[in-house]
């Protein structure tokens, strides 16, 4: 094996630049201050750094970069990222987020608020494939309904943030879905299924809790309810699904959400809907870029033997539990906590799946671990730890929405800690079917 652990050290520079620089701005009491110097750019030095390392020729170098970047999982993770966003930008352009929000409030019972409140965030973030974007719709509506009832803050927007959580895990037009299912080779239904084995139990826990915790309150009066924007989440959900492939599923759900803008409104034309595909696309900018550049940091790491180093470090770390752990079991192991680990230090869910998407696929190789299972894990574990950082944008989001204290609001999000309880004990029990198909 090509071990180098100095190939690793442009992963170490740029994770050093991305964390730095936010805890800089953090002491400086800038908002969001973990997202001022965006990850494509904090990635350039170390692109630089890994050309200085590299041997060869430069243009043999250059040539590593430029496969990692054009290598197929990369770019049909863009294809699909693209087609997401411009889904994401016009299904709430034409009324379909506020549609979906309204008709979830008017199904709530009085005596369920915060379950019903969960269940609604939960469904609309597996439709809209965003936490952010979800967060953003529900969190306002949270607020009021906290104020209309005698519902504890911290709690109802702990809520808010566990079912965009729950949705950002198990929606198969998240960036998180999306990139850990094309890194470890699978489907996008079948990890799908994997991960609801976990999140199911870990979402009705929440939801018994919540249950206790809930004082009745009074619904906000909702408007008339337009249930045909509403069609396209419905439509990309049963697609889904039913298992075809994720590209003609947007492709579609973009078609149907057209066809309802059109349709439906005076003010909607050919020339808006363009205008909002092109936001889409505009709105996916950040990880589509990163995407291609960490995919030729990766290649070049991979040539000079620093994922061949981690791998063997991280079998250093799991093999005092040989005996104990069966050889799938510590595939699994070294796989959640790599992931984990990276999104603690990168504050970003699907920035974390990209980096340690090949090492993943390593390890799941040499451990014998499914491919469903391996995408499985790395989404569920990137999600529970993405939903408990005080720094993460899912917290500093819905804690400024609310206008309460992200390390305050931290302690209230239930769902995430029994999310990764569950995984763990997936994990440790041997869940049955997780061997390689």
């Amino acid at each position: 094996m090509n071990t180098r652990p100095l190939a690793l050290l442009p992963l170490l520079l740029f994770l050093t630049m991305f964390i730095g620089s936010g805890l800089y701005y953090q002491s400086q009491n800038t908002d969001f201050a973990f997202y001022q110097i965006s990850a494509p750019v904090a990635i350039l030095p170390a692109i630089v750094l890994a050309m200085l390392l590299a041997r060869g020729s430069l243009n043999e170098r250059i040539e590593t970069f430029t496969r990692g970047v054009g290598d197929q999982t990369i770019i049909t993770m863009v294809l699909i990222y693209l087609l997401a966003g411009a889904f994401a930008s016009v299904s709430k352009a034409i009324g379909g987020v506020d549609a979906t929000v309204a008709l979830g409030l008017q199904l709530i019972p009085s005596s369920l608020l915060l379950p019903g409140l969960f269940v609604i965030t939960a469904l609309i973030a597996t439709a809209m494939g965003t936490s952010m974007g979800t967060i953003a719709a529900i969190a306002p509506v949270a607020v009021g309904l906290t104020e209309a009832t005698e519902l504890p803050l911290l709690l109802t927007i702990g809520t808010v943030v566990g079912g965009a959580m729950f949705g950002d895990n198990l929606s198969i037009i998240s960036d998180t879905t999306i990139a850990a299912t094309r890194t470890q080779g699978c489907e996008m239904r079948d990890k799908f299924r994997m991960n609801l084995i976990i999140a199911a139990p870990a979402a009705l826990l929440t939801l018994i809790f919540l249950y206790i915790e809930s004082d009745s309150g009074q619904v906000p009066e909702q408007t008339s309810i337009e249930l045909l924007k509403v069609l396209p989440y419905i439509a990309v959900l049963v697609m889904a699904i039913s298992g075809l492939n994720v590209m003609l599923v947007l492709v579609s759900g973009i078609a149907i959400a057209a066809v309802v803008g059109l349709t439906q409104s005076t003010d909607y034309n050919i020339a808006q809907l363009a205008k909002d595909i092109y936001a889409g696309y505009s709105n996916m900018q950040e990880i589509l870029i990163l995407s291609m550049l960490i995919g030729g940091l990766g290649a070049m790491m991979k040539q000079q033997g620093g994922l061949d180093f981690l791998t063997e470090m991280i079998n250093r770390i799991t093999h005092r539990r040989k005996n104990q752990l069966s050889s799938v079991r510590t595939g699994e192991l070294s796989i959640s906590t790599a992931v984990a680990l990276t999104n603690a230090a990168t504050a970003n869910n699907t920035v974390a799946i990209v980096i340690s998407g090949a090492l993943a696929r390593d390890i799941a190789n040499r451990h014998s671990v499914d491919p469903r299972r391996s995408a499985s894990l790395m989404d569920i574990f990137s999600c529970a730890v993405q939903g408990l950082l005080p720094y993460g944008a899912q917290i500093l989001l819905a804690s400024s929405i609310a206008g309460i204290s992200p390390l305050s609001l931290v302690g209230s999000i239930h769902y995430c800690v029994l999310l990764g309880i569950c995984a763990l004990i997936s994990i440790m029990a041997g869940r049955p079917g997780n061997q390689p198909r």
